[in-house]
């Protein structure tokens, strides 16, 4: 009696949640994180806009608002049909690092937007491609979508880098 209670057990804590058994978060999670860091690259890329030193710096700025902004509007129409929340907040890391180019402009505020651009988007390229590899549903499906274009703003942030040095 004993071993089929824990089976039971077993069974239910897998069947409650697909998320827990792949080792992710949650749907929910997946788009409320997602719409902040939309956010996150929205509020730095119009940094970039303001305070890039060079035309290619102002540009990948302007691509980030355009690109993300599009991106952000097709998160929460998925977050709409899960039932979650459309968060207005900021990554606390994008925060602290709006803080920390808020007081730099031209070739400072060039290498260090381009280097945190290329950590955050190494970063969330990592969380969408396991996201697209679970296989359940919009989330997945939304992720595979968004990663060509979360690889594009990597590769466009590592030359901007190059060229700074």
């Amino acid at each position: 009696m004993r071993q089929k209670f824990a089976f039971v057990i077993v069974l239910s804590a897998i069947a409650a949640s697909p998320a827990m058994a792949a080792g992710g978060d949650g749907p929910k999670d997946f788009v409320g994180d997602a719409i902040k860091g939309d956010n996150s690259e929205i509020a730095l890329g119009q940094m970039a806009q303001r305070s890039g030193g060079t035309a290619a710096m102002r540009d990948f700025g302007r691509t980030l608002v355009a690109d993300h902004t599009k991106a952000k509007q097709q998160v929460a129409d998925v977050a709409h049909g899960l039932g979650a929340d459309v968060p207005d907040d900021v990554m606390p890391e994008a925060k602290s690092e709006q803080a920390k180019l808020q007081s730099m402009s031209g070739a400072d505020f060039d290498r260090e937007f381009a280097s945190y651009m290329v950590d955050d988007h190494k970063k969330d390229i990592d969380k969408f491609a396991k996201e697209a590899g679970m296989h359940r549903g919009p989330t997945s499906d939304l992720a595979a979508k968004q990663l060509p274009t979360l690889r594009k703003h990597l590769s466009i942030a590592q030359g901007l880098m190059k060229s700074g040095k």
